[in-house]
């Protein structure tokens, strides 16, 4: 597979892509690492997998299907495992990556530097459509962003997304391991003892330039509060997003705009939108599905609109492909925004 061909040819308006191109995409993917992906090659071969079969019907009956069939990896075989998954040969330029290790043991996956670009479109694309951040920033008034977070795909992903909108970007890295533990047994004090270099640098930096754009966790927003009147954007992910959290944060920050993103080693940042009183996240397709599920009669089904499931997803892209569970439960919701595909919303993680 290449990924110029997917880019010109599939990623021309990646809001716009539809369910069968999706389909269509998924299966390209799906022959090209039985081929040539060692865990994939001994997995399918097992179970004798016809593909006409498998790929019949929507891409919600695939998603069920290939389900259904057993293929999702468990977690520790990934998280020991990571090897298997590089195709043989593969003649992209692969970069391998760590979760952050917040909620559990790190795991590790690959990127091709290709994935970065195609993350960044959707991200570009999605931030401006739904918050306007075109509008905000420009060469009249330049973003000066400040980010906090593990070193990684995320450090790359914040990177490209600050320089295209011309801005500059501190970067403070964070030692992230076991850190929501931490926080959610002995609270918010226990965490920044961990976290002192990072707040020591933040101080320093917030005292010294103009910071507009901030990007951090919700219990770090606590040391934004003496700049409040200049940011004017705040990006947020991680443990505590909820709409309590938001409505008292949005008193504390009345003139910043909050714009809440879910984070994944395997596949980065997704784009949410406050609903009401939920959150919902529409994944990149078509290099990310996801659905909740939930099991009936033996058999894994997708919820209906609304109701709550165990998070199913597939990361299918021609550096890696991975089926797997997440240790976490969310609301199926339909299209929004600019989105033509189905979300998830309100995810809830077990602590492990």
């Amino acid at each position: 597979m290449d990924y110029q061909i997917i880019l010109d040819e599939l990623y021309g308006n990646p809001l716009h892509i539809g369910k069968i191109k999706a389909r269509e995409y998924l299966r390209e993917v799906f022959e090209f690492h039985i081929e040539n992906t060692p865990y994939w090659k001994r997995r399918i071969s097992s179970t004798r997998l016809d593909l006409d079969e498998l790929f019949q019907g929507t891409l919600e009956d695939v998603f069920e299907r290939i389900f259904n069939l057993g293929l999702a990896v468990d977690e520790e075989y990934l998280r020991h495992n990571w090897l298997e998954f590089v195709p043989t040969n593969y003649q992209g330029r692969i970069r391998f990556y760590q979760s952050s290790g917040t909620t559990r043991e790190r795991a590790i996956g690959h990127w091709d530097r290709h994935y970065l670009k195609v993350l960044h479109i959707y991200l570009r694309q999605a931030l401006d459509k739904i918050y306007g951040l075109d509008e905000i920033y420009n060469e009249e008034h330049q973003m000066r962003a400040i980010a906090h977070g593990p070193y990684g795909w995320y450090q790359d992903e914040i990177s490209e997304l600050v320089w295209s909108y011309g801005g500059i970007l501190y970067f403070i890295g964070m030692e992230t391991d076991g850190l929501k533990k931490v926080y959610a047994e002995q609270g918010l004090e226990a965490a920044l003892r961990i976290l002192d270099p990072l707040v020591r640098y933040t101080k320093r930096v917030m005292e010294n330039d103009r910071i507009n754009l901030v990007r951090s966790a919700p219990p770090l927003m606590a040391l934004f509060e003496p700049y409040r009147e200049t940011i004017e954007t705040a990006i947020i992910s991680g443990v505590g997003i909820n709409h309590e959290f938001f409505e008292i944060l949005s008193r504390k920050f009345e003139n910043t705009t909050l714009i809440p993103l879910y984070g994944y080693y395997l596949f980065g940042d997704l784009v949410g939108i406050h609903k009401g009183n939920e959150f919902w996240y529409y994944p990149n397709y078509p290099f990310t599905l996801i659905f909740p599920l939930k099991q009936e009669g033996g058999r894994y089904c997708i919820v209906k609109h609304g109701e709550r499931g165990r998070i199913g997803i597939i990361v299918a892209r021609p550096e890696v492909l991975v089926i797997k569970f997440e240790d976490e439960t969310a609301i199926r919701t339909p299209p929004e925004g600019p989105f033509k595909w189905d979300g998830f919303g309100n995810p809830q993680r077990s602590m492990g």
